[in-house]
């Protein structure tokens, strides 16, 4: 401290003036100034625990920094300058270092977030690729909204992309929600269309069904049900409110002539098994005729069970096919031995039959006067052929003769 109160600290550089501290003792004056020193040491140390130990970032550490050496550059106190000057020199090398971390981390951020957009974009891209017949629209729809709300997440949450990559991307992104949304807006217009169509079309077997419904004609209006039902089915679907309310009516009319019809049935039926009974007896009747013995005393007996069998009226369904096919049984019998007995008598077979008896006869004389030749003159060759022609011959009459006799 000089004699007029000037305060100066020694540097490398030599003295440099810091100021005074008037009215006060040399001790008081550079402990005045010390102190200063010790602030703004203890400044530069702070900042640079928070570069170095803590999460600062290498922006508002840079700004720290700058402010930090308009304070060094100016200060007016006592001290280690050098050793200041150091630690400013510290900062800045851990703010460089911090800085290159921080880019290399910026870099991967980027990578990570280019990638989790990308895969955004490519499920985005693959829902609208699919086939419409097997888009599950509710499901990709969903998903497709679910898609966009990660995409703004990614873009609030995750690092910046540069805006070249960020418009190509969001360029994909868009083009394939755009493009799913025109497919799934034409597909919901087309089946709006088939829904109409279908409710038109189910409405007119409605109102077919509704004017059956109250029909006593049996037969041709279960034919006719079963034809709309079959209708029905090919008509499409029209939309579940629609579909659920006209199948009820469809139903109800259905129900409405199939109950009254079963209703009659079930009367019928109390009928159909009394008769059922009655050609039960009267086919034990017409089996008991077989085998034919008497075909006419037999055909009689049996016009006689068909004109009751006729009479006895309807049997139950589920019997029908059983009772009728047994009768026809009996009846084919009886058709089959009246057929053999017609070619027994037959004129016309029974000339052929005499006609093949003579024609074998004569062969067979011949035969033997060949055989005979063949035995005078010793040819074993000649023999044996005589022979065995003579033996067919012979066989073919004995079948002939027999024939012949059955219309005798």
């Amino acid at each position: 401290m000089a004699d007029d109160g000037t305060v100066f600290v020694r540097t490398p550089d030599g003295e440099r003036e810091v100021g005074s501290y008037p009215g006060s003792t040399p001790e008081e004056a550079l402990a005045y100034f010390a102190r200063k020193y010790d602030e703004l040491f203890a400044s530069a140390s702070l900042l640079l625990q928070r570069v170095t130990q803590t999460d600062l970032s290498t922006h508002d550490g840079q700004e720290s920094l700058k402010a930090l050496r308009a304070q060094v550059g100016d200060a007016h106190v006592v001290g280690d300058l050098a050793r200041l000057d150091a630690t400013v020199e510290q900062i800045s090398t851990a703010l460089r270092a911090k800085s290159q971390v921080e880019g290399e981390q910026r870099a991967a951020a980027r990578q990570a977030a280019l990638a989790k957009r990308e895969t955004v974009v490519a499920e985005a891209e693959k829902i609208a690729a699919q086939p419409v017949e097997k888009v599950q629209w509710k499901q990709s729809t969903g998903r497709m909204r679910e898609l966009l709300d990660e995409w703004k997440a990614l873009q609030r949450g995750e690092a910046r992309l540069d805006k070249t990559t960020e418009n190509a991307l969001w360029q994909r992104f868009s083009a394939a929600r755009n493009g799913f949304d025109k497919t799934r807006r034409a597909h919901f217009a087309q089946l709006d269309e088939q829904h109409a169509s279908a409710k038109a079309e189910k409405q007119r077997l409605v109102a077919e069904a509704e004017k059956l419904a109250t029909s006593k004609d049996w037969g041709p209006t279960a034919s006719a049900f079963k034809r709309l039902m079959g209708e029905w089915r090919q008509a499409g679907r029209a939309s579940r409110a629609d579909d659920d309310a006209l199948w009820q009516k469809f139903k109800t009319a259905q129900d409405t002539f199939f109950h009254a019809k079963d209703e009659v049935v079930a009367a019928e039926n109390v009928e159909f098994e009394a008769n059922l009974k009655v050609k039960e007896g009267l086919l034990t009747e017409a089996q008991a005729l077989l085998p034919v013995k008497d075909l006419a005393a037999t055909k009689s007996k049996l016009r006689t069970i068909q004109d009751r069998w006729d009479a006895a009226g309807k049997v139950p369904r589920k019997d029908m096919d059983r009772i009728e096919r047994a009768m026809r049984k009996v009846e084919q019998t009886v058709r089959d031995a009246e057929q053999t007995r017609w070619k027994k008598t037959d004129p016309e077979l029974e000339a052929r039959a005499r006609s093949m008896v003579d024609q074998l006869e004569s062969a067979v004389a011949g035969l033997k006067d060949d055989l005979a030749k063949a035995e005078s003159g010793g040819d074993e060759r000649k023999i044996r052929e005589a022979r065995e022609a003579l033996q067919a011959r012979e066989a073919w009459l004995q079948q002939a003769r027999g024939g012949l006799s059955e219309f005798r």
